[in-house]
């Protein structure tokens, strides 16, 4: 058994290293950005370039590419057929398509500026970024199917590294041509996307030839494409509001807005690690009929999110003000700039919940034969929310708060439908353990405003760790008082098992 499990488990060990390292350099980047160039009109127009990538990526890339391509490569592996085929009858077409696109954005980049932040001061510079960005529509299409033809063929190493290549891209260039202003940052978004495809290229070579002529064979199932994609379009579109209304705003409003997300979004994506893992386990009980199994594992999932969620959102409610001065209180972001940042953060976390319910519940809707638009109708009605509340008068803090009214109430929504329409999930299986937890950040949160007084005087950082020792302390000992340690116990068991067997 140890023999044959050794490659899995080195696998999955290469494939998180590689992810954390992803997410790491992420995390630099994002911070070099907002010291070196701070928080203003111009990273403001960067941003709304930026759009295009984010958009991007979790369709053709992290989501709705992947649902379709894995399927549809494992079939050929398991009918027999010559991979080489398809990739010759898929990979020219969506080719060609995809520069077509990247093209028709790259010409429409000021009316695309003008429809997504028509106030924003520097729509010139927007507009040059954005003709840079498109570019990553073609290069991220590339890199998605690249991903799912190597996953498919149990090579993961190069598909982890992807972002690692992208990162670094945008690091680079941020750092060689930083006189360019933010400029530099959208060669280094393009750079990046085309370091995406390289580092795949060598392995999908390896196992599917160079390429051969285009061939006419099996099509690409986009009517399996379409309900995912408009779920990610849905989603993603909670940022296109951001920087409609922001735009309207005074300057800087936009950059501040991102920075609060992408530091507040940390837990949140730790959270979903645990679901991306036992994503397997649940598709096998729900296309199995296993409904016993796969209310288990879902219940599992919610709860370990969450317990990775709520303390986090408790130590950001407390310590936003240090932990942005302490990571983004250096070079060109300000002192506004960083209380600002601090203030939305604050705002935006009592979102993070609910943002890891969608993602630990969505996966279910997409684990049948057909993909449900459950999912995107739901998504439809938390956007509608967030639309409504988005108003330019509430300032950024009233655009964090519809953000985090509009995903809770999409996470609500796909609790809710799961029991009819895919696991028969009673709520109460998954709000009782989630309750305990929420009662224990509650608690945890309490003790910090308590104890960051207390700290005043000392470094920001040593204050900043005490403040989140005491939350964290809290946490456990009202969690494990309420018997919610008991719970966490059998997921990490069954999380730590799982393969083994």
């Amino acid at each position: 058994m140890t023999t044959a499990t050794s490659p899995a488990v080195k696998a999955v060990s290469v494939t998180a290293l590689l992810i954390g390292l992803g997410s790491l350099l992420g995390f630099a980047r994002d911070l070099l950005l907002g010291t070196t160039f701070g928080a203003d009109a111009g990273t403001d127009a960067f941003l709304v370039a930026w759009t295009i990538p984010e958009t991007a990526a979790p369709l053709l890339i992290e989501g709705a590419m992947a649902f379709v391509l894995v399927p549809l490569f494992s079939r050929a592996v398991e009918a027999g057929d010559d991979p080489r085929a398809l990739v010759s009858s898929t990979l020219p077409y969506l080719s060609l398509a995809l520069a077509a696109l990247s093209a028709m954005a790259a010409a429409g980049a000021p009316w695309l500026v003008g429809l997504l932040a028509p106030g924003i001061p520097r729509a010139d510079l927007a507009a040059d970024c954005m003709r840079v960005a498109s570019v990553t529509i073609l290069t991220f299409g590339l890199a998605g199917y690249l991903s799912a033809a190597l996953r498919s063929h149990q090579a993961f190493a190069p598909p982890a590294a992807i972002y690692v290549a992208y990162n670094l891209g945008i690091i680079v260039c941020l750092w060689s041509l930083r006189d360019q202003g933010a400029y530099a940052a959208a060669v280094g978004v393009a750079v990046g996307g085309v370091g995406m495809v390289l580092v795949q290229a060598p392995a999908f070579v390896r196992r599917f030839g160079p390429p051969r002529r285009p061939t006419r064979g099996v099509p690409l199932p986009l009517a399996a494409f379409l309900p995912i994609a408009i779920f990610t379009l849905a989603r993603q579109s909670q940022v296109f509001i951001e920087r409609f209304v922001g735009s309207s705003l005074s300057e800087g409003s936009i950059s501040h807005l991102n920075y609060a997300q992408k530091i507040a979004q940390v837990p949140m994506v730790l959270s979903l690690i645990v679901a991306t893992v036992t994503f397997p386990d649940l598709a096998r009980a729900v296309a199995a009929g296993d409904g016993e199994q796969a209310r288990r594992r879902l219940v599992g999932d919610l709860v370990a999110a969450s317990a990775i969620v709520l303390p986090a959102t408790a130590a950001l409610l407390v310590c936003a003000p240090d932990v942005v001065a302490v990571l983004l209180r250096y070079g060109a972001f300000t002192e506004a700039d960083a209380a600002a940042t601090a203030r939305i953060m604050q705002v935006y976390t009592l979102g993070l919940l609910g943002q890891a319910v969608v993602g630990v519940v969505c996966r279910t809707y997409f684990c049948g034969p057909r993909a449900s638009w459950y999912p995107a109708l739901a998504m439809v009605a938390g956007l509608a929310v967030t639309v409504v509340l988005a108003r330019p008068a509430w300032g950024v803090t009233g655009l964090a708060a519809a953000n985090a009214a509009g995903i809770t109430l999409t996470g609500v929504v796909l609790l809710a439908g799961l029991r009819r329409r895919v696991i028969a999930l009673p709520l109460r299986a998954a709000a009782t353990p989630v309750g305990v937890l929420l009662v224990a950040a509650a608690a945890a949160a309490g003790a910090g405003w308590a104890t960051r007084p207390l700290l005043a005087d000392l470094p920001r950082p040593v204050a900043l760790g005490l403040a989140c020792a005491a939350i964290a302390a809290a946490f456990c000992a009202v969690a494990a008082l309420a018997g919610a340690t008991t719970t966490l116990t059998e997921i990490t068991r069954s999380i730590r098992t799982r393969g083994r067997g």
